[in-house]
């Protein structure tokens, strides 16, 4: 459907629909804010891109050094019917909503246009003309607006607010840009030259003294970011909690001990958790670590833990997430709000809201509450665990827990650990070779390190590597058999020995075992971008003469072994188990 065609029989709905705007009293103008930019320059590109493809187009500056783009005048029927077919149609961003006038101040786009003095029903006959292209408004110059109080009233009315409100006022002209000092609910000087300038930028009197249309038009303005998100107050006796929660995005969902849901319920990927459990400080903290394993809380981001209460944000390119919890009187209580990345204005402004409402009530989750109809060993609660963007294996050659591992394993990792939840770090890298050297951040003791034998195995000897094949599935490392087919690579390599074996990806950076238990090398992953395809069986590890060279110029150095007595393959398995180290690379 060209933009032509789906246009058309809008336009002139439009075209109607805005005359009867201004025709009866109970209908309001409003606008579709489609975006936001923080310069006039931005928000000009993207006006000029827009206006190619729709009608309406406009830009109205913001404050506090933001821009909109909107398309309208329309009613809100027509506005709705807008939103929903150019969402629809991907003509606009899927977070675009219905904004009233007052969210704007001045339009700076089309140039010599001014909107948002259109008349209202008392006002002078307007001539609408229907054309191919938009409708043209010519207007008779109206009467300036009569205030609605005179200052003696604004100022009988401002000393019935109380000292909450006068803060809250305060706020609000801060947030646009007009104060900057602090909110004590005083109005000194600062806050009435602040309140003179917000009355000049919108078309008032300068008087210093906001009226209660002018203080509910400063309102209008801040909330206007929340249109559509329906904040309503929420009340759960189950979970003995009650909060404001952003309704118009989210529905209830499942309640899963400790958590009651609410999921997403349109194009907006929101989730908010109600957090409700009786426990004690390890319950709290066992809260703590655990929420650090799911998805929803990015690895990146600010965490903090007091001895009743803890703060976890977490962020990446697709999600900011934000949760907190208070021990308090044997329960522990709070909430989680987890919103698309890019839009931070609305996801602080929610925020703000859901944190000033939350109130504890009586009651707290049963422990057997919830369904748990979707069962899997990557879910919690039904939230998705956090899984590694890699998982591979390596293997400890020091009693410092010092591992050698494949370079495969560490390559844009965020964060490497060993074990799952030990934090490593790089001490050596040698991509000729394949391999890389961690060191964990915290002392570490194995069970067992791997003895590097000197000289070669006999060809056709049998052999075994001890990896995480399915990549940490089974908690376990695993033998897989196999046979020494070479002690050199296909060019000759001497520092390459290869293998007849049947390895899985996960596998790789395992340590090679012979007969005797001496560690021959470390398990190379396959090279997806070679030019040739080698037959499946065919694999190759890093030889250990090469594997202690690199550790030694590392400044490390290892210990080496002759084999002497050959292993049962229990004993075999046994030995793998305890030097084989699981190594995640997380994003």
């Amino acid at each position: 459907m060209t933009m032509t065609r789906l246009f058309l029989p809008v336009l002139f709905t439009l075209v109607f629909g805005l005359r009867a705007a201004f025709a009866q009293q109970d209908q309001d103008v409003v606008w579709v804010q489609i975006e936001a930019q923080p310069s006039l320059t931005q928000a000009s590109e993207q006006i000029r891109k827009y206006a190619e493809r729709l009608e309406d187009v406009n830009g109205f500056a913001l404050g506090s050094g933001w821009y909109g783009v909107a398309l309208g005048p329309y009613t809100r029927a027509d506005a709705e019917t807008v939103l929903r077919v150019y969402r629809n149609e991907g003509l606009i961003p899927r977070d675009s909503y219905i904004a009233l006038s007052a969210t704007y101040r001045s339009q700076f786009w089309p140039a010599g246009v001014n909107l948002l003095n259109l008349p209202q029903p008392t006002d002078p006959v307007t001539e609408i003309t229907e054309t191919s292209d938009v409708p043209s408004l010519e207007q008779v110059p109206a009467e300036p607006a009569v205030a609605d109080e005179t200052p003696s009233e604004a100022r009988a009315s401002e000393a019935r607010l109380t000292r909450d409100e006068r803060k809250e006022l305060q706020s609000w002209l801060q947030w646009a840009g007009y104060y900057n000092a602090a909110i004590d609910g005083a109005f000194g000087r600062g806050t009435r030259a602040s309140m003179a300038a917000w009355q000049a930028d919108n078309g008032f009197e300068q008087t210093g003294v906001l009226t209660t249309l002018q203080r509910e038009t400063l309102r209008k303005q801040y909330f206007a970011v929340l249109e559509g998100m329906d904040l309503r107050r929420e009340t759960d006796f189950a979970a003995g909690v009650e909060m404001l929660i952003p309704r118009g995005v989210v529905k209830r969902g499942n309640t899963e001990f400790p958590f009651v849901h609410f999921d997403a319920s349109g194009e907006i990927p929101a989730k908010v958790l109600l957090i409700s459990q009786a426990g004690d400080q390890t319950t709290l903290f066992g809260l703590y670590d655990i929420m650090q394993t799911l998805e929803i809380v990015p690895l990146t981001g600010e965490r903090k833990r007091e001895k009743d209460s803890f703060v976890l944000t977490g962020e990446n390119a697709k999600i900011v997430s934000h949760t907190e919890a208070r021990l308090e009187n044997g329960e522990i209580k709070g909430f989680t709000l987890v919103w698309p990345a890019g839009d931070e204005e609305r996801r602080t402004r929610i925020l703000g809201e859901m944190q000033a409402s939350f109130e504890r009530i009586d009651g707290v989750l049963d422990p057997a509450a919830g369904s748990n109809s979707a069962q899997s060993i990557d879910l919690l609660a039904g939230l998705e665990l956090r899984k590694p963007k890699m998982a591979r294996s390596g293997f400890f050659v020091d009693g410092n827990g010092t591992v050698v591992t494949t370079s495969e394993a560490v390559q844009g990792c965020s964060k490497i650990t060993l074990e799952g939840d030990l934090e490593a770090q790089i001490v050596a890298t040698d991509d000729s070779l394949g391999l890389a050297v961690l060191r964990p951040t915290k002392p570490l003791a194995p069970i067992r390190i791997a003895m590097l034998r000197e000289g070669d195995a006999r060809l056709q000897s049998d052999v075994a590597v001890s990896g995480y094949s399915y990549e940490g599935v089974l908690g376990a490392p695993t033998l897989t058999f196999g046979q020494l087919s070479d002690v050199r690579g296909l060019n000759g390599e001497t520092s390459l020995k290869r293998l007849a074996m049947s390895a899985l990806p996960g596998d790789a950076g395992g340590p090679v075992l012979d007969g005797q238990g001496s560690v021959i090398g470390m398990l190379l992953p396959r090279d997806g971008a070679s030019t040739k395809a080698l037959p499946e069986g065919v694999r190759f590890a890093t030889g250990s003469d090469a594997i202690r060279t690199a550790l030694a110029s590392a400044g490390l150095n290892i210990q080496t072994d002759t084999p002497q007595t050959t292993l049962s393959a229990e004993d075999l398995a046994r030995l793998g188990r305890d030097m084989t180290v699981l190594v995640s690379c997380w994003e």
